[in-house]
């Protein structure tokens, strides 16, 4: 047993550091969702702050865009010229998509200065695109709403999690550290 462990040693350090760093954040996020009451349809901060974000981009390029607050359900509805385009529920601030990067990012960790600035930049960059990803997704299902289940159910999570791969490949190979250490 103790073989195996030594052999794999660097598989089961990676395994550790992940599970413990996306519990530990996965719980935090949680508890501060617990604030909210469902029941009377309210939404968080974070959703709330990108719903807005999504607007004031939206406003660069389009005068006729509103967000307005759902008293139906817990969700910001995004309103454009006129027309209920879509919800922003909280699933759509990326905020799990931004503790798996990190968890990933720190599992692969060598120095603790380096790997919190690439998550910093990481998490910045996942959070612009994903107000940008709204933002055309919101207008994509004004012009196309016909196509909504592939927009919203394929590509644009593709988009989201394929810059999150990326970001992953360019800490593992450049900057992590990780693989000069283990050649």
């Amino acid at each position: 047993m103790k073989n195996i462990f030594n052999q794999y040693k660097h598989f089961f350090t990676f395994l550790l550091k992940f599970v413990l760093f996306y519990v530990v954040f996965i719980f935090v996020y949680k508890l501060y969702l617990s604030q909210f009451d469902l029941q009377k349809n309210e939404v968080d901060g974070i959703t709330k702050s990108v719903a807005y974000q999504t607007q004031q981009f939206m406003l660069w390029f389009e005068n006729d865009v509103n967000v307005v607050k759902n008293e139906n359900e817990p969700s910001i509805k995004m309103i454009y010229k006129t027309k209920y385009v879509a919800r922003i529920i909280e699933g759509c601030n990326a905020i799990s998509v931004m503790i798996l990067f990190a968890s990933f990012v720190f599992a692969f960790s060598s120095q603790w200065k380096k790997t919190a600035l690439y998550i910093l930049i990481g998490i910045s960059v996942i959070h612009i695109l994903n107000i940008i990803r709204i933002a055309v997704l919101s207008l994509s299902l004004f012009y196309f709403s016909e196509y909504e289940e592939v927009l919203h159910g394929t590509l644009f999570p593709l988009f989201i999690y394929g810059v999150v791969f990326v970001l992953w490949i360019l800490w593992v190979t450049k900057y992590s550290g990780y693989v000069k250490k283990n050649k």
